[in-house]
């Protein structure tokens, strides 16, 4: 997208600062709204002065009645927005923000253009006492009302706006006209799910400065609408919640179309959201916190369009590779059922790591290939999938000191959650290995932990970001669809056993299975892709056979079907 951006200026009696103001920002050779809310005789004389002198960069508009500052920028956004404007810079007329921060403001928006672009205060010794502390009060306010630190300073007037989503919000809510103004739409705007990007900014006071902030009026605006927005969160609180918690989904660019590479797909929920979530299993409980999901859930099924509509492909195949009547059919419900696995099954990682897990409602339906695998004291590679819940059983494992197992993953797309899971349980950290490829790097980085008896546990659905395209097609419900070559690499070059490994949810726990794979996978040069191309297929069979048996505890959606170099996987 390219930021076509204006600069829109509220003035009210600033008469001896105005000309000063324009002549820092003029260099910048952007269109400049000047907005006279009302102003006194002198001052509309003074800014017919400077308009005819800077025309046609300054456009003058007037108010012939005062309605405050929030007025005022509203004019201005909408003259923008009409004069064919993306992006609108805010500015006060006073001289009190750094014009050579414009720059900064206009880059931010070309990296984001999405984004509100806010200016974060750094004061000098100028700053009135009272005034600084004082915000901070707001400052806490707007953290609870959008339940975020994403606005660290709400009253800060040098900020530059996406038009499209500020009129937006104009045309369809009644936001206040004077001081609060500032501070409303930018909650608002919170809650409407816009990103927000801070920049630093130097903001001087001059001495015996025209201030219009009425301490006794403005304030009790400014807590009338804080009043309004706790409500107005409270009614949304289910909502916000819920993007905290489950994905939000990018907006798709032309260029990238609906083939999103999945370990750029955004990651599902925040940090903030994650740990409500962790604190909600320990103080409420589990069976309370899963209650909470399925308002939740259902949320992002309205709204989540892509990852809906891409569940029912993933189930209309399913349905054309197993016929029978319990295949469950494409639909807004099996679409419910299928997101709502994947939210349960994030908290049952959580509960494993922090021991909430009921060992007894964990079994193997044959344990005889893994126990013998422990007790021989090898290590080996360890294949599964994004079926299931394969994490929470590295947990169990990890607690219970029945084998050594480590996580070989691809925490680029999923750093938050992970973050959460080290903080549940010390031993997180030391059992997960990052990697981004499965070259010889990653093979002699393994192989130590092999020797020294450890499970490394891969999974096969996923191709790493930076495989280029090593995958391989083989049938898989049904179609063709590209698997990763880099598990059969990985095994090669170790010379160790490979095993299955799938943990399924049942009504009465979870099941483990576990199975033989192969003694050791070779790949003679000559024959390199046949052999590759050859597990490839026995691993999709064992797949598609685990996916009839459950289900909705496939957690990708997205076109895993897709052929493009490194592309066609998504999910966590």
């Amino acid at each position: 997208m390219t930021v076509k951006a204006a600069i829109v200026i509220p003035i009210y009696n600033h008469k001896d600062e105005i000309g000063a103001t324009l002549g820092r920002l003029m260099p910048y050779g952007l269109p400049i709204f000047v907005i006279d809310d009302g102003s006194d005789d002198a001052t509309q004389a003074v800014l017919a002065e400077l308009a005819e002198r800077w025309a046609p960069a300054v456009s003058l508009m007037r108010r012939a009645v005062n309605g405050g500052k929030g007025a005022a920028v509203m004019t201005g956004l909408k003259a923008a927005r009409e004069a064919g404007f993306t992006h609108a810079l805010q500015i006060d007329a006073d001289g009190q923000h750094d014009a050579a921060d414009v720059p900064r403001f206009l880059e931010a928006a070309q990296a984001a253009p999405d984004a509100v672009v806010l200016g974060r205060p750094v004061y000098d010794e100028s700053v009135p006492k009272a005034r600084l502390y004082g915000r901070y009060l707001t400052h806490v306010w707007v953290w609870i009302e959008t339940l975020s630190f994403a606005i660290p300073d709400a009253m800060c007037g040098f900020r530059l706006y996406p038009l499209e989503a500020a009129c937006s919000l104009i045309d369809t809510c009644a936001l206040p006209t004077r001081m609060d103004f500032d501070i409303e739409i930018l909650v608002r705007l919170s809650w409407r799910a816009l990103r927000f990007v801070t920049i630093p900014t130097r903001v001087t006071y001059a001495a015996g400065g025209l201030s219009h902030f009425d301490v006794v009026r403005d304030n009790v605006r400014i807590s009338k609408s804080h009043t309004r927005l706790v409500a107005g969160m409270l009614v949304r609180l289910p909502v916000l919640l819920a993007r905290k918690v489950l994905p939000r989904e990018p907006a798709p660019t032309a260029a990238a179309g609906n083939q999103r590479r999945w370990w750029r797909i955004a990651e599902r929920g925040s940090r903030t959201g994650m740990r409500l979530l962790a604190l909600s299993c320990r103080l409420l409980g589990m069976r309370a916190t899963r209650f909470w999901l399925r308002p939740i859930v259902a949320y992002f099924v309205l709204t989540g369009r892509a990852a809906r509509l891409e569940s029912q492909r993933y189930f209309a195949r399913l349905r054309d590779a197993s016929p029978e009547e319990t295949t469950p059919p494409p639909g807004w419900r099996s679409a419910y059922r299928h997101m709502l696995a994947f939210a349960e099954a994030g908290l049952d990682k959580l509960a494993a790591w922090t021991g909430r897990i009921d060992h007894a409602r964990v079994v193997f339906d044959d344990s005889s290939a893994f126990d013998a695998l422990v007790a021989s004291g090898k290590g080996a590679l360890v294949i599964g999938a994004h079926l299931g819940n394969l994490e929470m059983t590295r947990a169990l494992a990890v607690r219970g000191s029945r084998a050594k197992v480590t996580a070989v993953v691809y925490t680029e797309h999923a750093r938050r959650f992970n973050s959460v899971l080290a903080g549940a349980h010390r031993d997180f950290a030391s059992r997960m290995v990052e990697v981004t490829d499965f070259g010889p790097e990653t093979a002699v980085l393994m192989q130590q932990r092999i020797d020294a008896g450890e499970l490394l546990v891969i999974v096969g659905d996923r191709v790493p970001a930076h495989e280029t395209g090593r995958v391989v097609d083989v049938p898989f419900l049904g179609r063709a669809a590209p698997f990763a070559q880099g598990p059969y690499v990985l095994a090669h070059a170790l010379g160790c056993p490979v095993y299955l490994f799938f943990c399924l949810k049942e009504r009465d726990g979870h099941r483990l299975y576990f199975e033989p794979f192969a003694e050791r996978i070779a790949l003679p040069r000559r024959e390199r892709a046949a052999h590759l191309a050859e597990h490839a297929r026995r691993y999709a069979e064992r797949l598609e056979y685990y996916c009839r048996k459950a289900p909705f505890q496939w957690f990708n959606f997205f076109d895993f079907w897709a052929r493009q170099r490194g592309e066609g996987n998504g999910g966590r």
